[in-house]
């Protein structure tokens, strides 16, 4: 019974509040599941990436989340991104969510570096609750449902070559996910602003701090701030905090030209942080020039 009331527990707090979208704390290298305006502006380059993110070890039926994406430019103004996302959380009793999603942005150039981008999310979203074993399919406080809803959001995303700002809502479409007649999951609008600058110390180090802010009808304000430092544009070292949640620490390396790998750790300082070891979570990120015609940075982007 206090299986039960665990995964319990963490499914609706979790589910009902803070995994509804997608939440990382390496946002910065995909955030495009925030924002479908966000582009890589690197005409020629397609950017493919993974990242794996398995929080609260030690609670059993604790959530792991995978995610796949590729950005990729079709001309200088147009760039799309695919995204899969696997969502899991619990065990016998346990809560899936498979999202796919195709964003389109269109840049226009409003002065000198500076950019706005508009994008558009289109997709759909498979939520699947079950429960499997003979100790929880026949308890009557368990059923099973599913369903699969369309996904459709926007984006605005205004950058130059130092800082980034942007406004979207990810899903502009509410679904509900019920069984035994009760609403178990309900997925409300969400409105995410996030920010960043890059002050460029010299040229050996550069400064990023960034935000995320999320808003969502019914529930406290969410947001993370982060900093993170660069060397010689290989080495990266930072530090995050999520407003009554963890604080973090990430750090990545260029490995090559193309090839990217990111780690960061997450330790919560909310209550939980006496039934777990932490969070952590993995990224991959590889560049590769499709056709010869990608832009030749001697400085490349941090964002």
């Amino acid at each position: 019974m206090k299986q039960k009331l665990l995964i319990i527990f963490i499914s609706c707090s979790l589910f009902a509040f803070s995994q509804q979208e997608p939440q990382y704390t390496q946002y910065m290298y995909n955030m495009s599941m925030v924002n479908p305006g966000y582009v890589i502006n690197e005409p020629g380059i397609v950017q493919v990436g993974s990242l794996y993110r398995t929080q609260w070890v030690s609670i059993a039926g604790a959530p792991k989340t995978a995610n796949v994406f590729a950005h990729i430019p079709v001309n200088n103004q147009i760039e799309l991104t695919v995204n899969y996302l696997n969502d899991n959380i619990g065990g016998n009793v346990n809560l899936s969510e498979n999202i796919f999603n195709i964003d389109v942005a269109y840049k226009i150039n409003i002065k000198n570096n500076l950019n706005l981008s508009f994008g558009l999310k289109a997709g759909f979203d498979h939520l699947n609750f079950s429960a499997i074993g003979s100790n929880v399919s026949s308890d009557p406080i368990f059923g099973n449902a599913n369903k699969t809803v369309l996904n459709i959001g926007a984006g605005v995303f205004l950058f130059d070559d130092n800082y980034y700002a942007g406004i979207s809502v990810p899903n502009l479409i509410p679904s509900n996910l019920n069984f035994n007649n009760d609403v178990f999951y309900k997925d409300k609008c969400h409105v995410f602003l996030i920010g960043g600058y890059v002050f460029d110390f010299n040229n050996d180090f550069k400064l990023k701090p960034s935000t995320v802010l999320k808003f969502v009808g019914g529930s406290p304000l969410s947001f993370d701030v982060s900093a993170n430092i660069m060397y010689l544009n290989t080495f990266e070292l930072g530090v995050s905090y999520r407003y009554q949640d963890a604080v973090s620490g990430l750090m990545g390396i260029q490995i090559t030209p193309n090839l990217k790998l990111g780690y960061a750790y997450d330790f919560n300082t909310s209550k939980l942080k006496n039934y777990n070891n932490g969070s952590h979570e993995f990224i991959l990120l590889y560049k590769f020039d499709v056709l010869g015609l990608s832009k030749k940075y001697s400085s490349p982007r941090f964002y």
